[in-house]
């Protein structure tokens, strides 16, 4: 069984958080005097709860009312630093050494500052904050996703925005690494805003799009159709599966997100507010991921959603009797898309998170193969052979010789398998859909296509993966 308290001790990456969503009550109790904004309340454990509870609405746009307090606090440089600062030093006590947060800029223009002036505080209180975590003795990388808000009509000017400041030369110094579309998104397709996107390819800008929430398949369609490189949420994709007697079968949206690791930003518990779902048991995240989707963890909104990366990680975990190699490989999957440079992304994966997870394995089993306890030294990857003997057994011992990281690093590849026909119809029966067994055999090949090959091959471990 998963120990919490592990996964808290364990390197994150998160992808998907929003910074207006992930305030400190007594933060916004504090600057909403100074602004003279009306609260639920004042009292600091109320309103965090106020927030929980109003959020549990399970639907997308009264969950979104929920920013109406948090963004009418964040409209000075003062303030944008501090939640910025904050929140940076939040994530990195719960062990998140990368961080990407989103915001929308023109949500932070109230109070006289410019489009500009809001990205260059927010780029300070990154900058602060990274310190903050590291005079505490821990290490966070902290970047930023601009956003622009798909029912308006800023799209092109946020994108421009997101140019001027994109690459370690710009005003953004490096901090700035992507942009997104967010709000509303029943009504107001991606397509909408096809100059911002148009302009951001011409500048080799990297974008996500939220996607697959609160609006279904078309809506995935047409943000891959702009040329999103991941998913924000993007779940809603299971309803481009059709179950057969011999399996599943992907439709095409659902066979190009697959096929081509488009990754999808999955937030189980925001997910359970905004109705996708009733609760993480009934998320479709075991069935996305036994299919072999890119699936990756993370928050959302972590006041909105009362939750951190290590909560996220405890209930799937809980839900879908996951192991701690599971977690690795969604931590490994978060930071191989993230829209940072590859030498960051190495050096996270060889001095921070393989270690961190090697330590565990040899933790696990103290003798594997004839390779002693591992003492997660942070030499690494360093020319003494002993060391990278060390680091592989203990990796090899937390994947008992399957998972991804075990293959890259002279480990068993990656085990393929199949689902059995009593999971399959589980998860099936968890999204509404059927499938009648009465002749299928206990074995089954999914989505098999016209070579025989099983198109519908997973990651997950029948002995203790996902059920």
């Amino acid at each position: 069984m998963i120990d919490s308290d592990v996964i808290a001790k364990l390197p994150k990456v998160e992808i998907h958080d929003h910074l207006d969503g992930g305030l400190r009550p007594a933060t916004i109790i504090e600057l909403a005097e100074k602004v003279d904004h009306q609260l639920p309340t004042t009292d600091a454990q109320e309103l965090e709860q106020w927030f929980y509870d109003a959020a549990n609405s399970g639907d997308l746009p009264t969950y979104l009312t929920t920013f109406d307090h948090t963004t009418a606090v964040m409209q000075t440089k003062d303030a944008l630093v501090r939640v910025t600062r904050e929140a940076v030093e939040d994530l990195g006590a719960d062990n998140v050494c990368y961080a990407e947060l989103r915001y929308a800029p023109e949500q932070h223009l109230a109070g006289g500052l410019s489009l500009q002036e809001v990205v260059e505080a927010t780029v300070q209180g990154a900058k602060e904050g990274e310190r903050v975590v590291q005079e505490k003795g821990g290490r966070i990388h902290a970047r930023l996703i601009l956003c622009a808000m798909r029912h308006a009509d800023r799209a092109t000017e946020i994108a421009q925005l997101t140019v001027d400041n994109f690459g370690e030369n710009s005003p953004g110094e490096g901090y700035v690494v992507g942009f997104d579309i967010a709000g509303a998104e029943d009504g107001f397709p991606a397509s909408n805003h096809s100059e911002a996107f148009d302009l951001l390819r011409r500048n080799l800008v990297p974008f996500t799009a939220h996607a697959g929430e609160a609006a279904g398949v078309d809506s995935i369609r047409d943000a891959l159709a702009q040329g999103a490189r991941r998913l924000g949420h993007g779940v809603r994709i299971y309803e481009d599966f059709e179950a057969t007697m011999s399996g599943v079968e992907l439709g095409e949206v659902a066979r190009v997100v697959r096929d081509q690791r488009i990754p999808l930003e999955i937030c189980p518990t925001s997910n359970t507010q905004t109705g996708v779902c009733d609760d993480v048991a009934d998320h479709p995240f075991n069935l996305l991921y036994d299919m072999g989707f890119m699936c990756t963890v993370n928050t959302d909104n972590r006041l909105v959603s009362g939750t951190t990366m290590t909560r996220e990680f405890t209930a799937l975990a809980e839900a879908f009797d996951l192991e701690y190699w599971q977690l690795l490989e969604f931590t490994t999957n978060a930071l191989e898309v993230a829209f940072c440079p590859a030498p960051l992304r190495s050096e996270l994966e060889q001095y921070i998170i393989f270690p961190a997870y090697a330590e565990l394995g040899g933790d696990l089993t103290s003798d594997i193969d004839g390779i002693d306890h591992v003492e997660g030294d942070p030499s690494l990857f360093a020319d003494d052979e002993s060391e990278g003997a060390r680091l592989s057994g203990g990796l090899n011992a937390l994947h008992r010789g399957k998972g991804p990281v075990a293959g890259k690093m002279g480990g068993a590849d990656h085990e393929q398998i199949e689902l059995s026909m009593e999971n399959l119809k589980h998860e099936l029966e968890q999204l509404g859909l059927s499938l009648d067994d009465d002749d299928a055999d206990d074995g089954v090949t999914n989505d098999e296509d016209s070579n025989g090959e099983d198109d519908a091959k997973g990651g997950a471990d029948p002995s203790g993966g996902a059920k």
